[in-house]
């Protein structure tokens, strides 16, 4: 897909240049990003190409920015009142990055068509959903997932889930900002684009981008199969991930319907007569209710002392 063209113009040079450097060192996103210091910049600009986003100060007049032809105009304001045309968009210019390019997408992601996003897409040779499951308690899962989705990282683009009931926020995660749940809600839109939403969504842990697990366990109690593969499936296609990581227990429903989608399921064992008992249990019925093909896919990893 052809990038999209994004100018930042502002009279403050080393602020454009910060907010340039940001987007750009996003890899999910196709932007070709530009600074101006000055509105004749911006027009020079605008005489060879087309711009599809700007971000341009309130210091310039609406007369001044309605000079400038833009897809989408985004108004940088230091105050929460200021004079703005009926195309326009009012963003507070000192919040972070993040804030500003969540605002962009909110703003956007509802009127973008498929296959005309900023959003980059990978080819993927083969995309990978890996499970990470055992019927064993307390043996360092999601640990391992973890470990496992930063290793994985370094090489290909990872989403991590983590699909327990208690996720354990405060723990492994910190707390704040939004959640599977809200995941769950824009999978469920049908002219959602969720590849897009994501971008807003993702913490980072080094190379490894995850979503913040649930804060209430009814959230994930009342998702059926179908609810979770039409997710994994949206992930998938619109989004640039190859590899999603499911952190998976027994209470969540349809769990074998899950599995049969993941491409490999990492196992933890343990070696005490107690975990061993339960995983001879879980195959056991495996082979009972005809999942074999799921039992197939089973790679154990046994538990470090």
């Amino acid at each position: 897909m052809e990038s999209k063209n994004l100018v930042i113009c502002d009279r403050e040079k080393e602020y454009a240049e910060a907010f340039a450097h940001y987007i750009m060192k996003r890899e999910d996103l196709a932007f070709q990003v530009k600074t101006c210091s000055s509105l004749k910049q911006v027009l020079k600009v605008q005489e060879k190409e087309n711009i599809d986003y700007l971000f341009i100060s309130a210091a310039y007049s609406p007369s001044e920015r309605e000079k400038v032809s833009a897809g989408k105009v985004f108004v940088l304001t230091e105050e929460s009142v200021a004079a703005l045309e009926e195309n326009e968009t009012g963003v507070y210019k000192y919040q972070s990055g993040d804030e500003l390019l969540a605002e962009l997408i909110r703003r956007c992601s509802a009127q973008e068509q498929a296959g005309n996003t900023f959003l980059k897409t990978v080819r993927k040779k083969e995309a990978r959903i890996i499970g990470i499951f055992s019927p064993v308690h307390r043996v360092g899962k999601t640990t391992y997932a973890l470990r496992l989705g930063k290793k994985l990282g370094k090489e290909f683009h990872v989403l991590y889930l983590n699909l327990e009931i208690y996720g354990g926020i405060g723990g492994h995660f910190e707390e704040g900002g939004q959640t599977l749940s809200d995941v769950i809600y824009y999978a469920s839109q049908e002219k959602s684009n969720l590849g897009m939403i994501l971008t807003t969504i993702v913490e980072h842990m080094g190379k490894l981008d995850c979503v913040l697990p649930v804060q209430v366990s009814e959230d994930i109690k009342s998702v059926s199969g179908n609810e979770w593969l039409t997710l994994i499936q949206k992930i998938m296609e619109q989004s640039i991930y190859e590899i999603l990581i499911l952190d998976l227990d027994e209470s969540i429903r349809d769990l074998y319907q899950i599995l049969g989608v993941c491409s490999e399921i990492h196992m933890l064992t343990a070696a005490d007569e107690i975990s061993r008992s339960k995983i001879r249990q879980f195959e056991e019925e495996l082979i009972l209710l005809g999942y074999e093909d799921i039992q197939r896919k089973i790679i154990r990893r046994e538990r470090k002392a």
